[in-house]
């Protein structure tokens, strides 16, 4: 085993940079002047830094020898040459190789001070306005905090890419903020588990009984606690988990429970017989929806005469005839200033939808169609003929880099000047996104949410749909019978099997939509999602292949989205001279291939053809790889009529989308959907899971795998409770 031994040298060349998680591959002029390759973590390496490297020497079998770099001590170049490499990498924005020579050739060995302390000289270069010295130095100083955040990030072992948004939140004293209290980094902006965060915290002396790191622990549970659907949690339950989180006593942890309640970032009430515990922001959520519903409920619009007339002449303009229940909802869509449209699939419910928009407009409102995500929002425009929006940017949704909170420009100061919205998908809204949107609602403004309730609840904090449904206080209609179109349907009629616990009939017929193929080996089972994708579908049954998306309950082990993009990325986009990459982490993203968005993110920037743009791309969002530009190290990816330009650093937001979880695909309807039916964590093993993957096919289902998995999943009916005080709130009327 080689023994562990130093170099120093000057980085020549960049090889290879992993944005993520900042490992290099570089070019190294040692001090004997021998050029070395030295691989290891040196986020943001630029040619002509000096390097203090100590570590190993390695054989590598297709690369030689190689010096594996364990610790890295690097200091910026002395030497003006090193100096001018460094400025012309491109490692400073707004400085190229040009621009690098100017600077290197007035200012010497002293650039980096100018660049640093007197960046107004940099104002008297030609070519160099004052306005552009101010940018460079503003890059520099950016680069600058932001290499030493990654190295403090690395020597922690967390990821780079927390860099940009600590330094985004603190500017250029991000490293001694983080530092003067770790456990910033668990809260919701970072996301770092506190385990993580409270090693970083002992490491630099902070002491294991300190109150902060209590209060931090109690916050933490809330937060991690809100990610996994609850909107609070009961005194006992957090105290508890608190306690065993830090491996403490309890008495501890209730005073630092007082204490955070006592400065109003937690709020403890009573509901429902439990002394509930929620973070501040999520108790004026909620008492806010409570009691603004209930306002609105108390108001009903003034009545329409003539509603009845209108709706017989809509029936004969579309040739159809409501069924008894869907007229109901159409008529009380004229009655009432809040409605709730649920139902399940072949129920009508896109029909009453469609019914209350035409007859909103004949009476003359202003109308707004909204989805929670993109794909469902144009689904919602096709079948009502009417454009609809994502809910975020109906609300003009962005993010506040200082707070890591998002914002909506409208809201009770700015809101919606229409006079109805109608949201569908509304199992999909959390409690924040439905807090907002009644916060747009101008007095008047009438609200109908049509959704499924028995699919999965939201991904946030909350159970919104059902919590509404069950309360009783919202006027209901819930469409049970199942057109006779629509029962020819095996899709439909093995998805209400499935919702009313019967196991779906799996015996395959020619002429049916719903087919089951056993696999009970994981290889296999692999293997036959690969050719339904790549040949089967697309040769017998004419499906292309954007219209075919795979389903998983999970993203581990052999069948989860991991292992399936894999597989289907090299048989369907397989590398080839013509098509670029570019790595990050353990995912390749290859021009052609199909990606998703897996966070909502208010910055990116996207254009239309016709020159038209916006911001944002939103969780769930699926787009195409169009071009990968090495040079620039920015992906172009295009989301339906949308094209948005990622950079480097954006590219944790991003997964490979041949496969996706069941929960990823909620309010999306695919031509074709192959869902991988094999075990996988309990919790997921759920009837609501096979249900929301059934309900996603519009012309077909595939379902490959374990028939007893199907089985399990239809007979599990157990549902996460979640932790919500909405209903009990709605029901007797308390909103504090």
């Amino acid at each position: 085993m080689n023994e562990r031994c130093e170099i120093a040298g000057t980085i020549v060349s960049v090889v290879f940079q992993n944005a993520e998680n900042g490992y290099a591959v570089v070019r190294l002029s040692d001090d004997d002047g021998e050029v070395i390759t030295v691989v290891g973590c040196i986020p943001c390496a630029a040619a002509g830094e000096e390097l203090l490297l100590s570590g190993r020497w390695e054989e590598h079998p297709r690369h030689g020898r190689q010096f594996s770099a364990l610790e890295v001590e690097r200091h910026l170049p002395t030497e003006e040459t090193e100096i001018l490499n460094y400025l012309a990498s491109g490692v400073i924005r707004g400085v190229g190789p040009a621009t690098a020579q100017r600077i290197v050739s007035n200012f010497g060995a002293d650039a980096f001070y100018v660049l640093e302390h007197e960046s107004e000289r940099l104002a008297k270069l030609p070519g160099i306005t004052a306005r552009k010295a101010r940018e460079i130095a503003a890059a520099f100083s950016e680069q600058t905090c932001i290499r030493r955040l990654m190295e403090f990030l690395t020597r922690y072992n967390l990821s780079v890419s927390l860099a940009l948004t600590l330094y985004r939140a603190y500017g250029t004293r991000a490293v001694e903020t983080v530092t003067s209290d770790p456990y910033i980094l668990c809260g919701e902006l970072f996301g770092v588990p506190f385990s993580s965060a409270d090693e970083i915290a002992l490491a630099l002396g902070f002491s294991a009984a300190a109150p902060s790191r209590y209060e931090a622990a109690v916050t933490f549970e809330l937060h991690h606690n809100g990610r996994n659907g609850h909107v609070f949690l009961p005194r006992g339950k957090l105290v508890d988990a608190t306690a065993q989180l830090l491996d403490t006593d309890t008495d501890a942890i209730e005073a630092a429970l007082d204490t955070l309640c006592e400065r109003g970032e937690v709020v403890c009430r009573a509901v429902a017989n439990v002394e509930a515990c929620y973070l501040a922001r999520r108790y004026e959520e909620e008492t806010f929806v409570s009691g603004r519903l209930r306002a609105m409920l108390a108001q009903p619009p003034e009545r329409v005469y003539g509603a009845a007339r209108i709706i017989k002449d809509i029936e004969r303009e579309q040739g159809i005839e409501y069924a008894p229940l869907q007229r109901e909802a159409v008529e009380l869509a004229a009655e009432e200033s809040v409605l709730i449209l649920t139902g399940g699939p072949g129920t009508g419910k896109t029909t009453s939808l469609r019914g209350i928009v035409t007859l909103f407009e004949r009476m003359g409102l202003d109308v707004a169609l909204a989805a929670p995500t993109g794909r469902a929002a144009m689904r919602m425009s096709e079948l009502c003929g009417t454009e609809a929006q994502t809910l975020h940017r109906l609300l003009q949704a962005s993010f506040n880099e200082s707070t890591g909170e998002v914002v909506f420009a409208v809201d009770e100061d700015s809101p919606l000047a229409v006079d109805a919205v109608i949201v569908d998908e509304m199992s999909m809204v959390d409690l924040s996104l439905m807090a907002a949107l009644l916060a747009a609602l101008r007095p008047g403004c009438r609200l109908v949410m049509g959704g499924d309730g028995d699919q999965l609840p939201s991904v946030g904090a909350g159970n919104v749909f059902s919590d509404l449904i069950r309360s009783g206080c919202v006027p209901t209609v819930t469409l049970h019978a199942v057109f006779r179109q629509a029962e020819k349907s095996a899709i439909v009629r093995n998805a209400h099997a499935v919702n009313v616990g019967t196991v779906p009939n799996l015996k395959n017929s020619s002429d049916e939509d719903f087919f089951f193929l056993p696999r009970r080996d994981s290889v296999r089972l692999v293997d036959t999602i690969v050719e339904l994708c790549r040949t089967r579908l697309p040769e017998k049954m004419g499906f292309a292949s954007d219209d075919i998306q795979v389903l998983t309950p999970t993203r581990r082990g052999e069948t989860g989205t991991a292992a399936l993009n894999r597989a289907l990325q090299s048989a369907l986009n397989p590398p080839a001279p013509d098509k670029r990459e570019r790595p990050f982490g353990e995912i390749v993203f290859r021009e052609g291939d199909r990606v998703m968005q897996t966070k909502n993110d208010y910055d990116i920037v996207w254009t239309r053809e016709d020159g038209t743009g916006g911001m944002g791309v939103f969780n769930g969002d699926i787009g195409r790889v169009l071009l990968v530009d090495n040079a620039q190290e920015t992906l172009h990816i295009a989301f339906d009529d949308r094209v948005a330009v990622y950079a480097a650093v954006k590219l944790s937001e991003l997964d490979l989308a041949y496969a996706i979880t069941v929960h990823k695909a909620q309010g999306s309807e695919y031509p074709a959907v192959i869902f991988a039916a094999a075990p996988c964590a309990p919790g997921l093993m759920v009837r609501g899971v096979l249900y929301t993957a059934i309900t996603r096919a519009r012309q077909l289902l595939v379902a490959v795998g374990d028939d007893t998995t199907i089985v399990r999943m239809t007979e599990n009916e157990r549902q996460q409770r979640r932790y919500s005080g909405l209903r009990w709130r709605l029901k007797n009327g308390v909103d504090e």
